[in-house]
């Protein structure tokens, strides 16, 4: 990921030689960063994101003084502003334990293991589909995650065991009408695929039940996972590739490690 935003940068800047680079040049592509449209959906680049190209400039630079390979580092000296930190906190295992000790349906529980036990994403678990869990071999299938990544998660028997529940027993029981998707796991009442606006109606119930005095959105789910993974001694190459990340950066930014554990990165 480094390499890919020191080669943004030269190709923006349209480099020629890194032997000598102005600051101006810099300052340039940074003030561009501020402005620069996402690449596969509309926005701009995020506080977060902006802040890593800076931190790929500054140890690109820094390498080549080191090895001697300039003389003059332009990035030296400058001031950026600093991203806000991303104010998500996990929740603790002690939360999660309360949310599936205070669901009382079986599609409460299977909320909680897509977004949570699976650590799906919003889009997702919106496009999750039957024949995307196999509940015999224990696995869940992404078939297309975001940038288009496919993956497949490992799911525990408890996990198998709970979401078959729900699809044998619940998913149609509470339709009011026909079933009108066929194919997804997760029904609303009307018998449509459930969609993010229903997911995060349903959490919230769940959150009012459970007493949590914070606001829990789907995305904190995921984000806990990816925590407790990591604090229970799962490398951080294991959880990124459960999360489908492509960047261990990513991950790094992304979960909460340990502090002997940023030893190890």
């Amino acid at each position: 990921m480094l390499p890919a935003c020191v080669n943004e940068f030269v190709e923006h800047q349209q480099i020629t030689d890194i032997s000598y680079v102005e600051q101006e040049k810099v300052k340039g592509f940074y003030e561009y960063l501020q402005t620069r449209p996402l690449k596969k959906r509309s926005g701009a680049l995020s506080e977060m994101m902006i802040q890593h190209y800076v931190y790929a400039l500054k140890t690109f630079f820094t390498w080549l003084e080191i090895t001697e390979q300039i003389d003059y580092n332009p990035i030296s000296g400058m001031k950026f502003k600093r991203a806000r930190q991303n104010a998500r906190e996990p929740l603790t295992t002690e939360e999660i334990q309360q949310l599936f000790t205070t669901a009382t349906t079986l599609k409460e529980t299977a909320l909680l293991h897509i977004f949570y036990s699976c650590g799906l994403r919003r889009s997702e678990g919106e496009a999750l589909n039957i024949n995307d869990v196999h509940f015999k071999n224990q696995l869940l299938y992404v078939r297309e995650g975001k940038g288009a990544k496919r993956r497949v998660v490992h799911i525990t028997e408890r996990v198998s065991n709970d979401l078959e529940s729900y699809y044998l027993n619940e998913r149609t029981s509470s339709i009011i009408k026909k079933v009108k998707d066929e194919d997804a796991f997760i029904l609303n009442n009307a018998g449509n695929r459930m969609r993010g606006d229903g997911y995060i109606k349903l959490l919230k119930q769940l959150t009012g039940k459970a007493a949590l005095q914070k606001e829990i959105t789907l995305h904190h789910l995921r984000h806990s996972i990816a925590t407790h993974l990591l604090h229970s001694g799962m490398s951080m190459e294991y959880v990124r590739d459960f999360l489908g990340h492509s960047f261990l950066e990513t991950t790094q930014l992304y979960a909460k490690p340990k502090a002997e554990q940023l030893k190890l990165l």
